[in-house]
């Protein structure tokens, strides 16, 4: 198992404790029996488009308690994480980083948790609970 795959599942354990709900997210494209091709997973309608902004690793809710002012009534959050493997930094020529970093900007400009992950850890700095 990769370094980033390791790291995904501690973070899966990490947000079931947390009572979130995420799944994977895959995304890509491939030929169906017709010869057609199929685009998959979230901000993939075209590869225009999956080469801008590419959707991260992990998707899901986080449960938040919100205050007073929203009569302490529990919320879904929607959050996005981008597991990267342990000591990775994005860089400005990492085209690929940047495609990913522009969906979790997307994700927290409306109110989302987002964010990169490389250790569990990381968590604390992206979930605003």
């Amino acid at each position: 198992m990769s370094n980033e795959a390791v790291v995904q599942q501690q973070v899966r354990l990490a947000m079931a404790r947390l009572g979130a709900q995420v799944w994977r997210n895959q995304s890509g494209a491939m030929e169906d029996k017709t010869g057609r091709i199929v685009r998959f997973g979230l901000s993939n309608d075209s590869a225009a488009l999956n080469a801008a902004i590419k959707s991260a690793d992990l998707v899901g809710i986080t449960p938040m308690t919100v205050q007073a002012h929203h009569v302490g009534r529990t919320v879904g959050v929607f959050t996005a994480i981008e597991v990267k493997r342990p000591g990775w930094h994005l860089t400005p020529g990492d085209k690929r980083g940047q495609a990913q970093k522009r969906f979790l900007d997307i994700v927290v400009g409306v109110g989302g948790m987002a964010g990169f992950v490389t250790d569990p850890a990381d968590l604390a700095n992206i979930l605003v609970l």
